[in-house]
């Protein structure tokens, strides 16, 4: 793995190289994905049935796309016990996590009659989509619909692409009813997506639509925004470490190679003081390459967008982390605390050495449904506040509006709307 000085320059290539990984610039794909939605949303199920014989191989009916009660209960029946009940596990330490980002509403009054507040309603229906094929991830689907049930919504489909068989995966279908999903529907591609958005026959319109997908996933998702709401377009995989020379450079090797080996598009970065700590992991990156079983898109993902930056000071290793704003943040120092206290752009912190990554994928409870592609400047993990509305409560009396009714209509006139003005003025003439 390349080991690079940390410089300004260094550190400015390295991140137009990672933000060149956005799903943005895709026109032929655009165009695709553009036409498939319009093709759902005048035509229902019928475009829907046809592009997943197209795409997936698979020849359904329309009443063959809702997963029956018999094909939950064979879901079940196919996977390990064990496993079954290690996803309860994970669900439960989500759910008591996201239960304590639940915000009630409130109402303030004064004594002249004013009123104000804020009125928390969950969304009606929650679209979450789930890749099939080989990125078959249960661990999402819980991440997906753990928050939405904490919500309160009452409604939460998932939409999952069937082999040509016509079965999906067991992982997802089990974590869904784990989860609370109401409904599991058979689609994928850029038309489950469209379905969700506009709402077929047979599959409902959702309000919201969550969860990971290819280019062709984040490209509709991008494409029905406004149509529907979503959690974001999501980019590659990525981490990045901070270490110094305390830290095992066997954990941090393994760690790197934990996101590298999701995608060759995805990112791993080691932000290090250490020279020494900076060798000994590329050595142990070569060690794990000789026998993991992705290694061949590990090298890709690695040659492309993975980094050892040795820097002078930790504030250099800081500032370079709230650059980047990685979707993963992993500090393997002596005082990981103290470094944290730093970071204003992270889609989560991993603490000490034995916090890896993989334990927020799976367990520990907080979202993995993190913002990627830099925009931990400005987003924020998957969670409950996305599955809620906040509706402002507004009451004055006629003993408190008439207090402030000329500062308003003042207001009105000097924006140059006089029949806003003429709304205050009409009820004290």
């Amino acid at each position: 793995m390349r080991i690079i000085k940390l410089t300004e320059e260094t550190r400015k290539e390295a991140l137009e190289k990672l933000i060149g990984r956005s799903p943005a610039g895709y026109p032929e794909q655009e165009k695709a994905v553009s036409e498939i939605i319009e093709a759902v949303r005048t035509r229902g199920d019928q475009a829907v049935l046809e592009y997943e014989e197209k795409f997936d191989r698979c020849k359904m009916t329309a009443d063959q796309l809702r997963v029956t009660p018999e094909e939950i209960r064979e879901a079940y029946e196919s996977l390990d016990p064990a496993f079954v009940d290690v996803m309860r596990k994970a669900a439960e330490n989500i759910r008591v996590y996201h239960e304590k980002q639940k915000v009630n509403s409130w109402i303030t009054t004064r004594e002249d009659g004013v009123i104000l507040g804020q009125k928390i309603t969950p969304i009606e229906v929650s679209g979450c989509y789930v890749p099939g094929g080989r990125a078959v991830y249960p661990s999402s689907v819980l991440m997906n619909i753990v928050p939405a049930k904490v919500a309160g919504v009452e409604k939460i489909i998932m939409v999952t692409p069937p082999g040509p068989d016509g079965k999906v995966p067991a992982g997802s279908v089990v974590a869904a009813d784990i989860a609370g999903a109401t409904e599991i529907y058979k689609a994928g591609g850029a038309q489950a997506i469209a379905a969700m958005a506009y709402g077929t026959e047979t599959i409902p319109k959702a309000d919201k639509i969550t969860g990971p997908g290819n280019i062709y996933v984040a490209l509709a998702k991008k494409a029905c925004f406004g149509v529907t709401g979503i959690d974001s377009v999501a980019g590659p995989s990525e981490i990045l470490v901070i270490a110094d020379e305390t830290a095992n450079a066997r954990y941090v090797a393994a760690d790197l190679l934990s996101q590298a080996e999701h995608d060759p598009m995805a990112s791993a970065i080691l932000l290090t003081t250490s020279q020494a700590l900076a060798q000994a992991v590329s050595q142990e990156i070569d060690g794990f390459l000789q026998k993991l079983s992705r290694a061949g898109i590990i090298r890709e993902s690695l040659d492309q967008y993975g980094y050892i930056f040795v820097g002078d000071t930790m504030d250099d290793l800081v500032e370079a982390a709230n650059t980047i704003a990685s979707e993963h943040l992993e500090i393997v120092t002596a005082d990981p605390f103290s470094v944290m206290t730093g970071i204003r752009n992270a889609g989560a912190v991993f603490l000490g050495s034995y916090s890896s990554e993989p334990l927020g994928d799976y367990f520990a409870g907080p979202n993995h449904i993190l913002p990627t592609n830099g925009t931990a400047r400005f987003f924020s993990p998957l969670g409950v506040d996305q599955f809620i509305k906040r509706t402002s409560i507004i009451s004055y009396s006629k003993q408190a509006l008439e207090k402030v009714h000329e500062d308003i209509e003042l207001f009105a006139m000097n924006e140059g709307l006089d029949a806003h003005a003429n709304s205050i003025r009409v009820r004290f003439e």
